[in-house]
């Protein structure tokens, strides 16, 4: 386990300024310019082992400060170790094993693949817990140098931090017990459903559902053990989420409602930092065409890449939070590349008027409504 840079700084502070302090005093005797060379070799030392200098609090300047010269990237290969915010609950992205004391899962392992290609090591991480609520501020406190953590490209994150280009597709689902009678987010009308704070599907529901009963906890483990014991009807995240969480208890929970909102995950990176956001995309792109990515894939979800892969992955960020948008102003949810999330067809008498539509899919029915333009039969 690497050390945590940040509490080493605290102690290592006094020291420094000593040495500069006793600097100052050999370089008095000497002309402009002229200092010994054991002096000038200490003072190297001293540059390259001291760290950053701490701010007032005690901390580190916040990631995309310039506090290094050539920026993140090289502040990272300064250190030698990339520090990492994942999360320890939520496999098969990551989760803690209490027997072993390891984090494994999906994201651990593409972090592991960003530095084997910045650092020539794929154990040259440092792991750090986060949530959906912290990860945000960790990066921007400058306490990790990027996440990968199970999060959303979305407009207002994007306000606030940088992105990856997209490096995995989610869509927001239902896991229920297997005697409930909910079958699709429409019945969670009164209800009482799970999520984490902070997250992308807790802003969803209360927009499609505005009168569920929205339970928030910090972790989705929460939520489960409160599913189980019938203090909420429902946990509503991403899909492959809630998959692990079902195979805990797979004889009693069920997945419901197919995927009804487009998820685009990406790696967080502090504003400011576009050489990392670069040099992350580049490793992304090499892992997919070495094929690493599609081992990644395959061990973590258990299933090869979708069909649609190539139509999300890498897709920009600023694309990915557009489309993600485009959800939360009406209309059906589609996947990239504009593939419908259901199909139907009409009968009509032919020309312009009322057409009743069957939609077939996730949500089955029949609507009737009006026809504009031109129907054919």
């Amino acid at each position: 386990m690497f050390p945590d840079p940040s509490r080493t700084l605290p102690r290592r502070f006094p020291l420094v300024m000593l040495l500069m302090l006793a600097l100052a005093t050999l370089l008095s005797g000497c002309g402009p310019g002229q200092a010994p060379p054991e002096v000038a070799g200490i003072a190297t030392q001293v540059a390259a082992t001291a760290g950053p200098i701490l701010q007032g609090d005690g901390t580190a300047p916040a990631a995309g400060t310039g506090t290094a010269a050539g920026g993140a990237l090289a502040q990272i290969r300064s250190r030698g170790v990339l520090r990492a915010g994942v999360k320890y609950d939520a496999p098969p992205f990551g989760s803690l094993n209490a027997a072993t004391n390891e984090v494994t899962g999906f994201d651990i392992d593409i972090v592991r693949g960003l530095a084997k290609r910045l650092l020539g090591d794929p154990n040259k991480v440092q792991l750090v817990q986060v949530t959906s609520q912290n990860r945000i501020p960790q990066l921007q406190n400058g306490q990790i140098d990027l996440f990968a953590a199970t999060a959303t490209i979305t407009p207002s994150r994007l306000e606030e931090i940088a992105f990856s280009d997209v490096y995995y597709r989610a869509g927001q689902s239902l896991l229920v017990r297997n005697d409930s009678d909910i079958q699709r987010y429409q019945d969670l009308s009164g209800k009482t459903v799970c999520t984490v704070t902070g997250s992308t599907p807790e802003q969803t529901i209360r927009r499609l559902v505005p009168d569920a009963k929205v339970q928030l906890f910090e972790t989705y483990p929460e939520c489960l053990t409160s599913l189980k014991n019938g203090r909420v009807d429902a946990i509503t995240t991403d899909n492959v989420l809630l998959t692990g969480l079902q195979q805990q208890d797979p004889e009693n929970l069920k997945l419901v409602g197919g995927l009804f909102t487009f998820e685009p995950y990406g790696l967080g990176i502090a504003k400011g930092n576009e050489d990392l956001v670069e040099a992350v995309n580049d490793a992304l792109r090499d892992m997919q065409q070495d094929g690493e990515y599609a081992e990644i894939y395959q061990r973590w979800l258990d299933e090869p890449l979708p069909q649609d892969f190539d139509q999300w992955f890498l897709m920009d960020a600023q694309e990915a939070a557009q489309q993600f948008a485009q959800q939360s102003q009406g209309g059906a949810t589609a996947a990239p590349g504009g593939t419908p999330a259901a199909t139907g067809t009409a009968t009509t008498g032919g020309g312009t008027g009322t057409a009743t539509v069957t939609v077939t899919g996730e949500d089955t029915g029949t609507v009737t409504g009006t026809a504009t333009g031109e129907v054919t039969e």
